[in-house]
């Protein structure tokens, strides 16, 4: 064992490591020796710790537990005890060199330091990932608050282990904070106003994860799929992702879908523009035609009473339409889009129900849909207004009406054939 001890000794000295004195040889095979022991007794800590909660995950109802090892929180607790030995071993090691000893006490605080801050780190991430599954947290903005959380401890980290090495009293260090305060303000601007934004988004409960966003401004359009510090993700519904900043949610104009999504239907407001010159009076051979249409007939029926017994009570003089009371196609039509609407299967009928005549433009009058359907899919939704403007469209020359549109370059012969 001697002989041993004598070739280390004489080795390391070669190498430089060692010198003249036997009490430095002897602090690094001591060191040696502790380093090893501490590693051997921090793997089977952290093997046994590790294999523990992981059975009792198993067993266990709740997943707490199960994001605790799936964040590595009992393996880096394990750390702890390893740690505990060797401040109790670090005097006996340098027992020669009394300030070794300090430093040595200096390094194992400083990675205290550090190693509490991993443990709160992977135990905050353990409850953001366990919050997640709660139906009440799943849509707050749970990242943004832990971000802001690891922050801060991370900034106390950094002065408390700044403190440890130099000596300086901590609240030395607050004081310097405090007078370069402007210049960590300056420094975590966009951080500052994506927490104070976080909070307002989630106090004024503006946005939750999993709604249906759009932001022309950023040109998203898609789900919320995180919420954190700094941005916003929407995955647009062509699958792209777009980042927006947190704060922008307060300080810029954007759609949130929610509204649509809770209530009873999606709105469908849409117009068919009809041509000016087509709208007359009905005569009593159209009106006549025009009562074969099972939607209107009651309506024309009870209209033709009511406007022949007013006209026959005013003495109106009907060789000319326009005196007195009458019907015109485009009033007709409007009652009819509305009689339809209101029989659609796919419309929600407690919501309301309109066909509205809008003021006329250079392209024609626009006669406005504006109902809600029942179903709020947005394929089924697009599939349901296409269904009812395809009837419209359809049933407008019933009417003796026409629908502008601009006119086209193409002749006719090229879809007819006729040359």
């Amino acid at each position: 064992m001697q002989n041993i001890y004598h070739l280390l000794y004489n080795f390391l000295k070669s190498l430089g490591i060692a010198d003249q004195s036997a009490a430095s040889f002897n602090v690094i095979i001591f060191g040696l020796l502790v380093l090893s022991v501490l590693w051997v007794v921090d793997y089977f800590i952290s093997k046994v710790l590790v294999k523990l909660i992981s059975r009792f995950a198993e067993k266990s109802e709740t997943k707490f537990d199960d994001f605790l090892v799936q964040n590595r929180a009992p393996r880096i607790i394990a750390h702890i005890i390893p740690l505990g030995l060797a401040f109790y071993a670090a005097p006996f090691v340098f027992a020669d060199f009394p300030e070794g000893a300090a430093i040595a006490h200096k390094v194992l605080k400083v990675y205290a330091v550090v190693l509490t801050l991993w443990i709160v780190r992977s135990l905050l991430k353990t409850f953001n990932d366990f919050f997640k599954t709660l139906p009440s947290l799943a849509d707050k903005p749970i990242d943004s608050y832990i971000q802001v959380f690891m922050i801060f401890a991370w900034i106390a980290g950094f002065m408390l282990s700044i403190a440890v090495i130099t000596g300086i009293p901590i609240w030395k260090f607050f004081t310097v904070l405090g007078a370069t305060s402007a210049i960590i303000v300056l420094v975590f601007k966009d951080t500052i106003l994506g927490f104070v934004a976080s909070i307002q988004v989630s106090i004024n409960d503006m946005v939750r994860i999993g709604d249906w966003i759009t932001f022309e401004k950023y040109g998203a359009d898609g789900g919320v799929i995180e919420i954190n510090l700094a941005t916003v993700k929407v995955q647009n519904f062509d699958n792209t992702i777009t980042t927006i900043p947190t704060y922008a949610l307060i300080s810029d104009s954007f759609k949130n879908w929610r509204g649509m999504t809770n209530s009873g239907g999606r709105r469908i407001k849409r117009a068919v523009f009809i041509k000016q010159e087509g709208v007359k009076y009905l005569s009593q051979e159209a009106m006549e035609k025009l009562k074969k249409v099972n939607l209107i007939t009651a309506y024309l029926k009870t209209k033709e009473q009511d406007i022949s017994q007013y006209n026959t009570e005013h003495e109106v003089d009907k060789s000319i339409l326009i005196n007195g009371r009458n019907l015109t196609n485009l009033g007709v039509f409007r009652k009819y889009i509305e009689s339809y609407v209101q029989h659609h299967s796919a419309i929600n009928k407690e919501m309301m129900i309109m066909v509205r005549h809008l003021a006329p433009t250079n392209q024609g009058i626009p006669i406005e849909i504006y109902a809600f359907s029942s179903d709020k899919r947005w394929g089924n939704y697009e599939y349901i207004m296409a269904d009812i403007f395809d009837h419209i469209i359809a049933a407008v020359p019933y009417f003796e009406l026409e629908i502008f549109e601009l006119p086209s370059s193409t002749s006719p012969e090229k879809f007819t054939g006729v040359s």
